[in-house]
């Protein structure tokens, strides 16, 4: 071998050992059907309607899974419809869907495969402007008050766990005029969620009786979807987190 040959084939063993790792190749014309709904700030549709497809459909969620599947190099269209029920259901029942943005409870858990997580957020229970109703230290404390929910949504579940009762609705905005309007004492939602879903409403004054629980939002995948879409997906969510992605600093409607 000459000292060229052996010159080229260390800079070739050099380069081996630092490059990236092949994908696997998915089936040709893959794509997975994402479907999520209005939970501002996270994902919303631009005309606050209950149905938009791909480019009218914003939020910190969606500009982060946008930018997930693009570096994954895996192709996807995007809806977000109405009810929460209805797209839950579906991306159990069908091979290739995935939903955003949703929590992972010892519950869901086995029931999808999970990237993240994108961002995280809070439960909460909130009081009328101008209501008597002192901060609680616990749930227990809640039970002697009426709590609306929204339905099938992580804060309508927590509280179901902890044994209350909540009134669920179909929009999580009706709990505002509901909350206003002396028809429930307490509104269990989501911060910040809620401050975004007030502003629209023209309300304020609203009052965080209670934090009581804390969880982190991910993409959840139908069981079928590959392996090698996961990975994917999860190591360019990784690599986002490095650059700032999830933060207030780079999405300063979450702070």
């Amino acid at each position: 071998m000459t000292s060229k040959s052996a010159w080229l084939l260390c800079l070739l063993s050099i380069c081996g050992a630092f490059a990236l790792p092949a994908h696997a190749e998915l089936p040709p014309g893959y794509q997975v059907v994402l479907q999520t709904e209005n939970f501002p700030p996270f994902n919303m549709a631009d005309n606050e309607k209950n149905f938009a497809r791909d480019a009218n459909i914003q939020g910190v969620s969606t500009t982060i899974v946008r930018e997930m599947f693009k570096r994954a190099g895996i192709d996807y269209s995007l809806t977000l419809r109405f009810p929460w029920s209805r797209i839950y259901d579906a991306t159990l029942a069908n091979a290739n869907h995935g939903l955003f943005s949703t929590s992972m409870n010892e519950a869901r858990r086995p029931l999808f495969k999970w990237v993240g997580p994108i961002a995280k957020v809070e439960r909460v229970l909130l009081a009328a402007p101008g209501s008597n109703i002192p901060n609680l230290t616990g749930l227990e404390q809640a039970r002697q008050y009426r709590i609306g929910s929204y339905k099938d949504s992580a804060a309508a579940q927590a509280l179901e766990k902890a044994g209350l009762q909540p009134n669920n609705t179909l929009r999580d905005q009706e709990n505002i005029s509901k909350l206003t309007g002396g028809k429930i004492d307490l509104w269990g939602t989501t911060d910040p969620v809620w401050r975004y879903q007030a502003r629209q409403e023209g309300v304020t004054g609203l009052r965080n009786v209670l934090t009581f629980d804390r969880a982190d939002l991910y993409l959840a995948l139908n069981l079928d979807t590959p392996d090698e879409v996961v990975t994917r997906l999860q190591q360019a969510l990784d690599q986002m987190k490095t650059e700032g992605y999830g933060t207030c600093n780079k999405h300063p409607e979450l702070c």
